[in-house]
């Protein structure tokens, strides 16, 4: 085949579906002109504002820098655009045009009809190339320029895996990769305290890449569960997305949904969850293939009210503005697919040739964009300019390396523009962009990430708007003020699986879903640890109000203004009085009869334990210290031991007087008042030497019994401040006593058939007899109670109380009947003649036989004259 070079490029046929400008330096160009096509044609409808209006930004860019003097000085730049048709299959087939330049031709077996060789027509050598757009077709492009070492910059493609720099290491991008829209998404999702989400895409790279990138921040930042994550087939079957809604409504608590949607399938997800009346539940978050396109969401502003969308931050071109609306079919012939353009933006057909069919209006030529159609700048000019400018400003830091001082090309860069020395370049470019934010470019060729975040919004006035409520750059900055939901309300939605736990409450994770729980509260003495776990607290404190921590148990003691305490202070100080009026009676009357006849050291020393059983009351409800213990443990057991010692020496007397008598008439030994006291000392002693044993091994100290007050319920729980007397430290103290006590009762029997009231027999058998039952009652209550909470309470009072009961017992039944004679009979209170002992002990018998015979005279006679007789022989 041999063929001629055209002498008209434009007019080629093989450049009819391509642009071509003339340049020393030569750019390719990808864009979307046309639609994916239908059934198996490759094309389909035009891109107004995505193909158009990008390329025709490409071309003004090209237009800007050969007009420049700074920028490539004395080097034009020129171009060969082609359309990708919004396929990648189709755009791999149009990118074989930017390496045919570097195949090399074999025409050595080729030869024209009269035997010349061929003349084969040079294509344009690409040193660069500025696309594509999807993310499908930069990467299918990519694959085949790397093998040719040719540098692209691309404006809109943000597909994760294009940061591979180790597959696509020709490849850089001026818009920011979707990795880092992901992590605004996620810290989108996190400032809203959204946990629970599901995430919808579109199948192809786009859609999947964009979802894998926020899956994998979720699993790497934790706190944010994918409830679902579903995919929008390329072809969708009838019903598809209704059947993706009703998936979605699956895990309803997840109202939040993740997109990475191209816009055709936003608008139908939108139209389905209208169909479905599910208005106002879902909460979109888009990605910027939603931004703030209108298309999505017009007829379905209800559903989609409240949308959170993330754009690329972008600013409008003005100078791209006047360059467009001036431009016409006469001055812009360059561009192949302008008069497409023109009849499908203003509706009419151009001539016999025109491609719309139909009776449309015919095209005049005098339209103008701007006046007789809408016009608004797409959003992606901007970067389409910083792409283009991104290789000017690398060719020309190149060509002042290379060519430095010669103007225009050198034969260095015309003869051959090596693409990886041009890759180090573009990737150290640092310039600023024509939005004026810098166009730098990281290791693997991506572009900075910087947001605006929109809200579509319905004002009050029914008015819909896409409005800016905060940015990305590198963080977010989210004015929450500015958010509104639906009809207005500026609650917060939530979309989260499980509510969060109140204080005091951990959370039972469910398995495999982090984000979903069950609340379970601490209970008992335990407390909110962590999160997850709750624990007990230190014996001696309890948890607080909220269960977040524990503080210390309340200390309590038994306090004088208590109950407990007023009884059996008052009975003490009522026994207190009485004893002390006794005993001033006693010294008052310390010669008289009745008060020798009692026995005045004994009865002195009686009245002390009595007094004593009765101030001990005082020691136990006194605050516990060092000092209190001290004396507790003294004088618990010491009145006791006074009074029964004295009562068992009185009643061992008279028991060996009356046994005496049997055998013999002399006296028996030790029964002198000397001897008594030496007696009951002695056995006083005991006690003493006892509680010094005790000091020895153990010194008193005070304790906090956490235990005592301890109740299931820790707010009534109390610590109680005590002494380090245990329960069997007490009775082993008060026991010796008890043992004086019983001792001294046997006696009291033994010698019940002795006169009445001879030294007290009789008084002191009733005083036993009582204060037997006074402590055998007092042994079940006192024990019967220990598992009490108001155990501290019972125990003391029951312990005060039966001691002050057994002093009163001894103080009224063997004191009281002699005070009465003393103050109110004082006629009885005389001496009586004295009796040896032989006479005292056969009148004793006598008495006994008598009182067998139920002899003749009273027997209160002979008894007192008995009484009387032997105190005073004894004396």
């Amino acid at each position: 085949v041999c063929l001629r070079i055209p002498t008209d490029p434009q007019a080629a046929p093989e450049y009819a579906h391509s642009i071509r400008l003339d340049g020393d330096i030569i750019l390719g160009g990808l864009f979307p002109v046309h639609a994916r096509g239908d059934r198996g044609t490759p094309c389909g409808e035009l891109k107004k504002e995505k193909g158009i209006h990008r390329l025709e930004a490409m071309m003004f860019a090209i237009d800007l820098i050969n007009k420049d003097p700074e920028l490539l000085p004395n080097i034009t730049l020129g171009a060969r655009i082609l359309d990708t048709c919004s396929r990648d299959t189709y755009a791999l087939e149009q990118s074989l045009t930017f390496v045919q330049a570097l195949i090399e031709r074999d025409g050595s077996d080729v030869r024209c009809a009269n035997g010349d060789p061929p003349i084969f027509t040079k294509p344009d050598k690409i040193v660069g190339v500025i696309g594509a757009a999807a993310s499908s077709v930069s990467i299918m492009v990519a694959n085949i320029l790397r093998l040719f070492k040719i540098p692209q910059i691309s404006y809109a493609s943000t597909a994760p895996e294009l940061s591979d720099n180790t597959r696509y290491d020709f490849f850089s991008r001026v818009v920011p990769p979707d990795s880092y829209q992901a992590q605004a998404m996620m810290d989108i999702v996190t400032a809203m305290e959204w946990n629970y989400v599901s995430t919808l895409a579109s199948e192809g790279n786009y859609g999947e890449s964009g979802v894998e990138a926020f899956i994998q921040i979720s699993r790497e930042t934790g706190g944010v569960c994918i409830a679902q994550s579903l995919k929008i087939p390329r072809e969708p079957r009838p019903g598809e997305f209704d059947k993706i809604i009703r998936r979605l409504l699956e895990t309803s608590n997840a109202r939040a949904i993740i997109m990475f949607a191209n816009e055709d399938d936003i608008r139908r997800v939108l139209d389905a969850a209208k169909r479905n009346n599910q208005t106002g539940h879902f909460l979109w978050v888009g990605s910027d293939s939603w931004g703030s396109k209108i298309s999505p969401v017009i007829g379905q502003e209800r559903v989609a009210e409240g949308a959170i969308t993330i754009l690329p931050k972008r600013a409008s071109v003005d100078a791209f503005d006047r360059y467009f609306r001036s431009r016409s079919l006469s001055n812009n012939r360059r561009n192949v697919w302008f008069a497409e353009f023109w009849e499908e933006n203003f509706n009419c057909k151009l001539g016999m040739h025109g491609k719309r069919p139909g009776s449309l209006k015919k095209c005049t030529g005098l339209e103008k964009v701007g006046r007789d159609s809408s016009y608004e700048q797409e959003g992606k000019v901007q970067f389409v300019m910083d792409a283009v400018y991104a290789m000017a400003h690398a060719l020309h830091r190149m060509h002042r390396e290379l060519c430095y001082g010669y103007p225009g090309l050198c034969p260095r860069m015309a003869n051959n523009i090596d693409g990886k020395e041009l890759l180090n370049h573009i990737r150290a470019v640092n310039f600023n962009g024509s939005a004026g934010t810098p166009v730098v470019f990281n290791e693997n060729g991506d572009a900075p990430g910087r947001y605006d975040i929109f809200q579509y919004q319905i004002t009050n006035r029914s008015t819909t708007e896409y409005r800016v409520i905060g940015s990305w750059t590198n963080k977010l900055h989210l004015k929450v003020e500015a958010m509104r939901w639906r009809m207005g309300d500026p609650t917060f939605p939530a979309s989260v699986c499980s509510l969060p736990c109140r204080t005091g409450e951990r959370k039972k994770v469910v398995k495999g879903v982090p984000c979903c729980w069950h609340c379970e509260r601490c209970e008992g003495y335990h407390f909110q640890a962590s999160e997850f776990t709750c624990e007990l607290c230190p014996y001696e404190k309890r948890p607080d109000a909220n269960r977040t921590g524990c503080t210390p148990i309340p200390i309590i003691k038994l306090e004088w203004h208590s109950p407990w305490a007023i009884v059996p202070v008052f009975i003490a100080m009522l026994g207190i009085i009485a004893t002390s009026f006794v005993i001033v009676t006693f010294v008052r009357y310390n010669d008289t009869p009745i008060v020798r006849a009692s026995g005045r050291e004994m009865s002195y020393v009686l009245l002390t334990g009595i007094f004593l059983c009765y101030a001990i009351t005082f020691l136990m409800i006194a605050t516990p210290d060092v000092g209190v213990c001290s004396l507790r443990r003294i004088f618990l057991g010491l009145g006791m031991c006074f009074s029964y010692a004295a009562l068992l020496t009185k009643t061992n007397r008279i028991h060996r007087i009356f046994e005496q008598g049997k055998k013999s008439v002399t006296a028996p030994r030790f029964i002198s008042p000397a001897s008594q006291l030496v007696i009951t000392f002695s056995l006083i002693s005991v006690q003493l030497l006892g509680v010094f044993v005790w000091f020895a091994v153990d010194p008193p100290h005070t304790v906090v019994d956490y235990g005592e007050q301890r109740t299931q319920d820790p707010t009534a729980a109390r610590g109680v401040l005590k002494c380090d007397i245990s329960d069997l430290s007490l009775i082993c103290s008060l026991g010796y006593s008890i043992l004086l006590m019983v001792t001294c009762t046997v006696y009291a029997i033994k010698t019940r058939g002795v006169p009445e009231t001879f030294n007290e027999a009789k008084p002191i058998g009733f005083t036993m007899y009582t204060t037997c039952i006074i402590w055998l009652a007092f042994i079940p209550i006192f024990f019967g109670t220990s598992q009490s909470a108001e155990r501290m309470y019972i125990q003391t009072t029951t312990l005060t109380i039966s001691l002050s009961l057994s002093a009163s017992v001894s103080l009224g039944m063997l004191y009281m009947p002699k005070v009465y004679i003393i103050l109110f009979h004082p006629e009885q209170n005389v001496p009586k003649r004295k009796r040896s002992f032989k006479a005292i002990v056969t009148a004793a018998t006598m008495s006994g036989k008598l009182t067998q015979k139920g002899g003749d005279r009273p027997n209160g006679e002979v008894k007192t004259e008995l009484c009387e007789s032997m105190e005073t022989n004894s004396e």
